[in-house]
């Protein structure tokens, strides 16, 4: 993302820094743009590959829930949850550059300059066999603007905050941070977004009118609303809405006013909205302390002044527009009263550092398309000067330059190879220098380029201003292209895209022994995810370390245990696969292993497996395990997210035979946490040669009231004053149950003024960070009965601990977590409600306790969670 550091607004006119943006007005510049000759030669470029390309880029920002054929094989479902905290669907639309925000403002921009280039350019779509993928790429990013416009004076002008972004470098899938939406309203607008995602769906509309005219007219009303909010709710978006230095309203909004209304004339004929893009022409901005129509910078994400006069110039012919759209292009071209846009020696018209490409690319676009206008009013002249241009520019690009390379990915020999581009690069350590080299061909994406008028250029994946990418850099370049497939033709590539083949390993087990022994033997096992192609979250991963039942060994003496693991709630349980073939599965579900650091794309694990008899020298595993202090991959010990097989390679299967021996019988369960209407209750783990533990049933008095796959449960709608019988029969993979363990007997107290059963409400809401969170809980009296002290309890999923709370003193013994209120908010009208909060750590997932007791002075109830 890019801010716009040399153009601020000031009293109503459009400052430059002219030392940093022109040539001084007292220079004499070369009154003719650098030739061709200037620079290195190189090949004829092939317009309709670049073409080609530069739409694939667009496909590979997508955001949100991907087509089954998709065909960037790289990438993969991302940010699912855009516009879950403000109840929408905000998924889909395109992320902004190398990072993962949706910026509604530089979207919309580009949107309205492709299809621009669309209207100006059919039959160079039709010649590169483009017109799919553009039209594909239109209708993706317009669906997201209808979401993004719920109500007609609404737009979600932003999802994802750009500095909790920029502080993880991993890719888009494996996103793990708050992504927030932020609007502009009637109570803080933003006609600038508002106007410019107008213009977009405008534009739009008329690309689909002959396709598909219902979703045009759809369109079109979009547009029709959110102009109507832009013109009569005016303010700057960035005063609402937290974009920060990356997209900020430098050039106000009257340029968005005067660019949404002419292209809602030009998709619906409306004579109203041309009268409104001609009224508001006027406060367009001026050059510093005069009255003359800026001139000095161009077409961008920020400012439309440009692309209006043109626009407008095209449309009315008025000679006011002509002479504004002239002035300009002359400023890029020719020059104007002695002052011209700066030139590089090798030919670049360099306006300012950060994306300078991008620049000229714009002005290039429009100056091919208003030249074509200008040659059919009769300037040959102005038309060929600057059709010329616009085509010089597009060589720069293309690699015309004194490199003698383009400054395209993936298009031509010497191309950047490093884009500043998160999901491209595929680190899984939260680092921009590793791995080395950049691990997808982000084909299509238009680079930075020179920071200078020098032609200089390195391509280094941190130089954020020389290789930074971003949907808006390709928008004008891409319209350019396709005008000048139709001028010169040009051959896509056939066969294109191929799917690319993962580099390394993406997923694997790392091994060594831990300590040998006679009659065990312990293993230190590290798991990783590298994953890109594309990259995964794991969340299900269990890997399964397999060894031989030696003769003379009692199965009944298999034992697996684990002496460190920094998966929480981890379980070793020893499995059957067939006659003699046994695995010990270590169970990592629930931890969340994504590559996106040096912690969070592995977990270790630390286990011992023994029995009676033991002898590890013929184990599958073992046989890979490294015996050293350095670990090294282990592809016999295999690792599975759920029942897909990840990395590693299972013994061959010998036959089975079946499993009729159920696990162990549970002990007596310990119980806690009781109140009148509930009570906590947990166990120690059962084991099962066999086939494995698969759950439990929770007996309450011999009847089964809950099944579970952990170690504890909470029993709800108990009866006051009431003893109970609660016990355990845990069942094993292949349908066998153990007897009925030992019971636990507990009494349930009295109720005397606490609340009646179903007279409390408790909402749960967590924000999380890495393996950490914030949760916070709001407790409603919903009964008709004051309150005059309070107890929350309930049990915190495994592998959570509250840290510290706040609001109420929170305790917790193993998963038993109690919240008693405080002197100032224990007394609990009927109706009214109070917050608590706590942090709380977790192995990188936040689960919900599955219910909540509520206790007044004496008694209690089991509350409505919602």
């Amino acid at each position: 993302m890019h801010p716009r550091p040399t153009a601020v607004l000031a009293t109503g006119a459009l400052l430059v820094a002219s030392l940093a943006a022109t040539t001084p007005a007292s220079a004499a510049p070369d009154p003719t743009p650098v030739p061709a000759a200037a620079a290195a030669a190189v090949a004829e470029p092939n317009y309709a590959e670049a073409l080609q390309k530069s739409l694939f880029f667009y496909d590979a920002q997508r955001s949100g829930d991907l087509p089954d054929d998709f065909r960037v094989s790289w990438r993969g479902d991302s940010a699912l949850d855009d516009g879950a905290d403000v109840g929408l669907d905000l998924t889909g639309g395109w992320y902004d550059a190398g990072d993962h925000v949706k910026f509604g403002l530089p979207m919309a921009f580009t949107t309205t300059m492709l299809a621009w280039g669309a209207i100006a350019s059919p039959d160079g779509y039709a010649a590169s066999g483009q017109r799919d993928e553009l039209l594909d790429s239109l209708r993706w990013v317009n669906d997201y603007f209808i979401k993004a416009h719920p109500e007609p004076d609404v737009l979600y002008a932003q999802v994802g905050d750009g500095d909790a972004d920029h502080k993880w470098w991993g890719p888009a899938e494996a996103m793990q941070m708050a992504r927030p939406a932020y609007k502009v309203d009637r109570s803080c607008p933003g006609s600038d977004v508002a106007g410019e995602t107008a213009a977009a769906m405008a534009a739009s509309s008329i690309v689909f009118a002959d396709s598909d005219p219902a979703y045009a007219a759809e369109l079109v009303e979009h547009a029709e609303q959110l102009y109507a909010f832009a013109d009569t709710y005016r303010g700057k978006y960035s005063d609402c809405v937290p974009v920060g230095a990356f997209y900020n309203s430098w050039s106000g909004y009257q340029d968005e006013l005067v660019w949404g209304a002419a292209w809602l004339y030009e998709a619906t004929g409306d004579a109203t909205y041309l009268a409104k893009a001609e009224q508001e022409y006027a406060g367009l901005s001026r050059e510093n302390q005069t009255s003359t129509p800026s001139y000095r910078w161009t077409i961008a994400w920020d400012d439309k002044t440009y692309g209006a006069y043109a626009l407008l110039a095209q449309t009315t012919g008025e000679q006011q527009y002509v002479d504004d759209a002239n002035r300009w292009l002359d400023y890029w071209t020719t020059g104007y009263q002695g002052s011209r846009v700066r030139y590089s020696p090798g030919g670049q018209a360099f306006l300012d550092s950060w994306g300078s490409l991008r620049y000229a690319a714009n002005t290039a676009f429009v100056a091919l398309t208003y030249g074509e206008w200008l040659r059919g009013r009769g300037d040959a002249t102005r038309a060929q000067t600057y059709q010329d241009f616009g085509e010089r520019q597009i060589g720069y690009a293309l690699g015309d330059n004194p490199r003698g390379a383009s400054y395209v990915v993936g298009y031509g020999e010497g191309s950047p190879q490093n884009p500043h581009h998160r999901t491209a690069h595929g680190s899984w350590l939260d680092s921009l220098a590793e791995p080395a080299a950049t691990r997808h061909v982000l084909y299509g994406a238009l680079v930075g380029g020179p920071g200078a008028p020098d032609d200089a250029y390195t391509d280094r994946r941190s130089d954020y201003v020389a290789n930074e990418v971003a949907t808006d850099y390709n928008a004008g370049f891409t319209s350019a292209l396709a005008f000048l497939v139709g001028e010169h033709g040009g051959t896509p590539l056939a066969n294109f895209p191929q799917p690319e083949a993962p580099d390394q390993d993406e997923f694997f087990v790392e091994s060594r022994l831990n300590q040998p022994g006679t009659a065990f033997t312990e293993i230190k096992a590290v798991l990783r995810n590298r994953s890109a192609f594309p990259a995964r979250v794991l969340d299900d991963v269990r890997l399964r370390y397999w060894f031989t039942l030696d003769d003379g060994a009692d199965p009944a003496t298999l034992r697996a245990t684990t002496n460190y693991s920094e998966c929480p709630g981890v379980t070793a349980t020893v499995g059957h696969a067939g006659v003699d073939q046994y695995f010990v599965e270590i169970d990592c579900s629930g931890s969340v292993v994504y590559p996106g650091g040096q912690s969070q794309h592995r977990r270790e694990v630390q286990f011992r497996v023994s029995a009676n008899v033991w002898d590890a020298s013929d184990d599958w595993s073992f046989a890979q395990v490294a015996t050293g202090d350095t670990l090294t991959k282990n592809a016999r010990i295999t690792l599975y997210e759920g029942a897909e097989l990840l990395w590693g390679t299972e013994p061959a299967a010998g036959p089975v035979e079946p499993d009729t021996t159920p696990p162990t019988t549970p002990g007596t369960p310990t119980v806690s946490g009781v109140t009148a209407t509930g009570a906590s209750v947990a166990w120690a783990p059962s084991s099962d040669a066999g086939s494995g533990v698969a759950g439990y049933d929770v007996l309450l008095d011999g009847v089964r009231v809950a099944t579970t796959s952990g170690t504890r449960q909470a029993l709800t709608d108990l009866a006051p004053e009431t003893t109970y019988r609660v016990a355990l029969v845990a069942t094993d993979r292949a349908g066998n149950a153990s007897a009925p363990g030992p019971a636990a007997t507990f009494t349930t107290p009295a109720t005397s003024t606490g609340p009646a059963p179903g007279a409390c409400a408790v909402r749960w809401s967590s924000s999380d960070w890495g393996s950490g969170g914030t949760v916070t809980l709001r407790l409603t009296n919903t009964g008709t009965t004051p309150l005059d002290g309070w107890t929350l309890a309930f049990v915190l999923p495994s592998g959570q601990t509250v840290t510290n709370g706040w609001s109420a003193t929170w305790t917790q013994s193993g998963a038993d977590v109690t919240v008693r209120s405080a002197a100032w908010n224990g007394a609990l009208a009927p109706g009214s409600s109070v917050e608590v909060g706590a942090n709380v750590a977790h192995g990188g997932v936040s689960t919900p306790p599955a219910g909540f007791t509520m206790v007044g002075a004496s008694g209690g109830t089991a509350c409505t969670v919602g």
